[in-house]
């Protein structure tokens, strides 16, 4: 039966993270196809580089609240174990869609609603790690990954051993959709943000 549950929370968290929210509100706003601009990928920061601060502001939260809602209503539902599956699940679903032949955003969004909702506290501490270096750099991800890749040090540090192991889980699969990003950093002509497509 647990490994029914598994199985439950795996696809059921996958199928919610698998909603392109950044394509279709895009598309509903007049902005065209979002794949088209920018970085391509369908997540807020670059629905940001349009211009249109509102359905890029609608994006972070919709796409936030994908793995968020996963979590809690599997943990609900099926018991807390199932809820840190389907988020971390809903976080592959977003950056690996079956719909758009499994190329996805990046998942910072979808990180931080995972964690604010399995445990709040990290969340909120790997929020203000994105929100000081995208201060101090302007460059959303290299803010992202400072953000992903501390955030299971903290959990574990504060005690959320499980949460610790779906941020892990979580991070990895940022820092590999982040591998073209960390090349451009490196560089230095990884684009900052606000910066048009």
């Amino acid at each position: 039966m647990f490994q029914i549950e598994i199985l439950y929370a795996l696809i059921g968290g996958y199928l919610l993270g698998s909603i392109p929210f950044g394509l279709l509100i895009a598309r509903a706003s007049g902005q065209g196809d979002i794949r088209e601009i920018g970085s391509g990928n369908i997540g807020a920061t670059n629905v940001l580089r349009t211009g249109r601060k509102d359905i890029a502001f609608l994006t972070l939260l919709l796409d936030a609240a994908k793995a968020g809602a996963a979590a809690l209503l599997f943990n609900h539902y099926l018991g807390a174990p199932m809820g840190y599956f389907a988020g971390a699940a809903a976080l592959i679903g977003h950056c690996f869609p079956i719909w758009l032949g499994f190329q996805g955003g990046k998942g910072v969004a979808t990180f931080f609603g995972g964690m604010l909702a399995v445990a709040w506290p990290v969340g909120l501490i790997s929020g203000a790690i994105w929100i000081g270096c995208a201060f101090l750099t302007r460059i959303s991800s290299l803010s992202a990954l400072a953000a992903a890749g501390s955030c299971p040090l903290i959990a574990y540090l504060m005690g959320y051993t499980n949460a610790a192991m779906m941020a892990a889980i979580m991070a990895l699969i940022i820092y590999i959709r982040h591998h073209e990003n960390i090349g451009r950093i490196i560089k230095g002509t990884e684009s900052k943000i606000g910066q048009k497509g």
